[in-house]
């Protein structure tokens, strides 16, 4: 169950909310004043701390505005001198509820119970995020990822459109993801379309959105991707795939910063930041007259190149490694270990696909091989 703190000045009211919690299977702490309560927060991890208004040397509101300042453990006010007032600058202030004395049973057990629920949920979304930001982690130690990562610190802060370069597999999307990270944009949307994986005919309809009726299936108004990413970061992927038409109209999107959706009159202001990738060189498909030379100018205000994994065979063993402790961690088993043979031949390996592949093969090696991955598995399965 849960670990609560409560904080009254009056021992009497401490006790009984004890005895009353308790009963419901928590686990409490008791403090007398406010520094005590902050102590304690400091020094132990709570579900809810129950906290009083009224009490010598530092009051509640003093208390909880402290409290907001390092840690996000849902506070319930406690007074009894409660106003409307009252209960509204505290909610202000970031307390959770607000709750008269002396308390309703059902009510102070209602707000723990949901006040509870809620510290789950913001604890279950701050592993969902730790687990996608380690998803999509740059690994990597070879001067040529070194000199990438120096560019996305520089970059990052500002508000330049970025050309991402390379071939299929090299992690485009993981220094896209990285740019828009770092950025001042990071709390706004991440938006990712893979222009070679949409029809061209639906293209537009995707980046733009469509207004009711303007074409058969269109049964409801859509907002497109470059609305959706308002504030954030859109990531055109694949963008050398991208249709003439789709392409003239980005082209506009991004000299004017205005939309409009398929069928559309109304022009529509998006403050976007545009990052692109592509595995073509634009410069070849600009002469053969498949991409737009004006659009290619715009969006190539800084161009990453990211170099295949062939070129950069010193970070082979620590991808490896960082592989097999997440493959094995899915599958929930003992992390395997890999020999210096084995790396060694890995390191040797013409890898196509690049990063990609590899992940591939090791997860391979992971399910077919023992607890120690030897040369003679990897010349075997890959």
């Amino acid at each position: 169950m849960a670990k609560i703190l409560v904080t009254d000045d009056e021992s009497s009211i401490r006790r009984t909310l004890k005895e009353i919690l308790q009963f419901e299977k928590h686990t409490v702490d008791l403090a007398p004043d406010g520094p005590t309560c902050l102590d304690l927060a400091r020094s132990n991890s709570y579900d809810v701390i129950l906290l009083d208004i009224k009490m010598p040397e530092m009051d509640g509101m003093e208390v909880l505005e402290k409290l907001m300042a390092f840690t996000d453990t849902p506070v319930i006010m406690i007074s009894g001198h409660g106003t409307i007032q009252t209960a509204v600058e505290a909610i202000k202030k970031g307390a959770y509820d607000f709750i008269v004395k002396p308390p309703d049973l059902n009510r102070l057990l209602i707000s723990v119970r949901n006040a509870v629920d809620k510290q789950d949920l913001v604890i279950q979304t701050r592993n969902l995020k730790r687990e996608v930001e380690r998803k999509y982690e740059m690994i990597g130690e070879s001067s040529e990822i070194v000199a990438i990562f120096n560019m996305i610190e520089k970059v990052a802060p500002t508000q330049a459109r970025v050309l991402i370069t390379g071939e299929n597999g090299t992690g485009k999307e993981l220094v896209a993801r990285q740019l828009h990270n770092l950025s001042q944009r990071a709390t706004a949307p991440f938006v990712e379309v893979n222009c070679a994986a949409i029809p061209s005919e639906l293209i537009e309809s995707q980046l733009f959105g469509h207004e009711k009726g303007s074409f058969t299936s269109a049964i409801k108004q859509r907002k497109g991707d470059f609305e959706l990413a308002s504030s954030g970061t859109l990531f055109l992927d694949e963008i050398g795939d991208m249709s003439q038409s789709a392409q003239a109209k980005v082209l506009r999107t991004l000299q004017e910063n205005k939309i409009n959706r398929v069928g559309g009159e109304k022009e529509i202001a998006v403050d976007v930041r545009i990052i692109a990738a592509t595995n073509k060189n634009l410069k070849e498909e600009i002469a053969a007259g498949r991409f737009r030379e004006d659009l290619y100018h715009r969006l190539s205000v800084i161009v990453i190149e990211v170099p295949p994994l062939r070129n950069r065979q010193d970070d082979i063993a620590l991808l490896t490694h960082h592989f097999i402790a997440d493959i094995c961690q899915a599958q929930g088993r003992p992390v395997s270990e890999i020999d210096d043979e084995a790396l060694d031949t890995l390191k040797h390996f013409k890898w196509t696909g690049n990063v990609r592949e590899l992940h591939n093969v090791v997860e391979r090696l992971v399910i077919l091989c023992g607890n120690v991955i030897t040369r003679e598995d990897v010349e075997k399965y890959v």
